[in-house]
């Protein structure tokens, strides 16, 4: 059953993943960064990333992201785990909180991997199951990513994008879009990646994620890997222009995990987000212009009352109602104008 919950919000503009080797930095230069994202599991314990985190999210708005909830395990949610999150929430208030579409967890033993779902209707009540509980637990609103992919179950009766929206309708849980792992996956399993944007419920997606890929060659076969290792390719920006192009803008993250370089390279990264995504909000703005300006205006009809006789009352009072018709000034009278 879909739920509603109180809509909480990041700026519409581009922030960056925190990493330890940037938190002291971030502290003392205090750079200009449209928010900040953590993944949860990092500050489920105390120490001084903790203590840093809680000054951090007095400056910048603050996004939680989950990487243990295994939305996809049929025996259901880790409550203890769940309980973790929780007290990560209400400890530093996040405007986000988001998940993957995965599972994670197998007779109580967590694997380091994000793993893909058969999407059916048997694993969409399994994983509303679980998005409900959570969204209960929690009192808000969690966004759901979609997931890189290098597999496929032959035996899925839809599609990712459909279970997404599916997913959505039944819960009332959010997306996050990650273009990346889009691009990744459709490489990967040979689909069309702006079509399955565009399959995606726009009004449900809060959040984007940006980030790098490896390219690896299997015999003759390219697989691309969502590693975050790297600046945002082209290819990914061009997904990107896109999804801004439908969508509108969105909080924009820059994600990089793996050779996390200097601090000024995210936020360059998170800057060419921002520029990228108000060019084609300008140029939006601008057609609209370019085409309200050239569209034929109406010609004025003017219903004149000659020698004192004309429509009767009531249906002079219609036509005024249906064509917005308007007194002329005294020095005009003996007619009434239609405005255009």
């Amino acid at each position: 059953m879909s739920r509603t919950f109180q809509s909480l919000a990041i700026p519409a503009t581009a922030g960056i993943g925190l990493r330890s080797p940037h938190i002291g930095e971030m502290l003392t230069r205090r750079p200009s960064a449209g928010w900040l994202e953590v993944h949860a599991e990092n500050y489920m314990g105390e120490g001084a990333g903790v203590e840093a985190l809680e000054r951090l999210r007095q400056i910048y708005p603050l996004s939680v992201h989950g990487v243990g909830l295994s939305l996809g395990s049929a025996q259901g949610v880790d409550r203890s785990h769940l309980e973790r999150l929780r007290k990560v929430c209400e400890r530093f208030q996040p405007d986000l909180v988001s998940e993957h579409l995965a599972w994670s967890v197998a007779d109580g033993a967590y694997l380091n991997d994000l793993l893909p779902l058969r999407y059916d209707e048997e694993a969409l009540a399994v994983v509303a199951r679980n998005v409900e509980t959570v969204q209960d637990v929690l009192k808000r609103q969690v966004l759901i990513e979609n997931l890189s992919a290098y597999l496929a179950f032959a035996d899925s009766s839809m599609n990712e994008a459909e279970f997404l929206a599916e997913l959505v309708a039944r819960t009332g849980c959010g997306l996050l879009l990650d273009v990346n792992n889009v691009h990744v996956s459709a490489h990967n399993l040979q689909y069309d990646a702006k079509t399955f944007i565009d399959a995606l419920p726009a009004e449900a997606i809060g959040e984007i994620h940006l980030a790098g890929h490896a390219t690896n060659q299997v015999g003759a076969d390219t697989v691309l890997i969502d590693d975050h290792g790297s600046r945002v390719p082209p290819v990914v920006w061009s997904l990107y222009h896109h999804a801004i192009s439908r969508l509108g803008t969105r909080p924009t993250l820059i994600e990089w995990d793996t050779d996390v370089p200097v601090l000024d390279v995210l936020l360059g990264e998170a800057m060419w987000a921002d520029m990228l995504s108000a060019s084609i909000m300008f140029n939006r703005k601008q057609t609209a212009r370019r085409a309200a300006a050239t569209k034929p205006r109406a010609v004025p009809t003017v219903l004149s009352f000659e020698n004192g006789s004309g429509m009767p009352v009531l249906a002079a009072f219609a036509a005024a109602k249906a064509g917005r018709i308007v007194p002329l000034p005294h020095d005009r009278q003996g007619g009434y104008h239609a405005a255009a």
